[in-house]
């Protein structure tokens, strides 16, 4: 059977993100984490948003971590602007994120209140999460 031919110019401008994460994948600081299960890049806003639910659903008990930074300028030239006359300006910044990275921990609160924030910061990012729980966490 034929295989379907691969489109070696696939996302060649923009970059292609390949495989698992090398760092980031460990539980660092807290106790429950939120780690992704796909790659892609973040916004900003994007972060921000996450970081805003889950704080709220925490009720600013115990401490958070952002674990991802975006770094990655995404640069836009104006609408009905010519070819030509070099590379437009940043529109906006995105961290760049393979599957395994850890993307935000908790700590100082329940198990059941963990879970639920970082189901509701989940829901604002465009990628596939997972709860995880530190190997030696025992419940107080």
């Amino acid at each position: 059977m034929l295989q379907p031919k691969k489109n070696k110019f696939r996302k060649q401008f923009k970059g292609v993100m390949k495989g698992n994460t090398k760092r980031g994948a460990e539980i660092a600081f807290g106790s429950f984490a939120l780690k992704a299960l796909d790659s892609a890049l973040i916004t900003g806003r994007q972060i921000e948003a996450a970081r805003q639910a889950i704080t709220r659903y925490m009720k600013r008990e115990g401490q958070m971590w952002i674990r991802i930074f975006p770094d990655k300028p995404i640069t836009k030239k104006p609408n009905e602007v010519r070819m030509g006359k070099g590379k437009g300006a940043p529109e906006y910044f995105v961290a760049r994120v393979t599957p395994g990275r850890i993307l935000f921990e908790a700590e100082g609160v329940p198990l059941e209140i963990a879970k639920e924030a970082m189901r509701l910061g989940a829901q604002k990012l465009p990628i596939l999460t997972k709860f995880i729980v530190r190997r030696d966490y025992v419940a107080e």
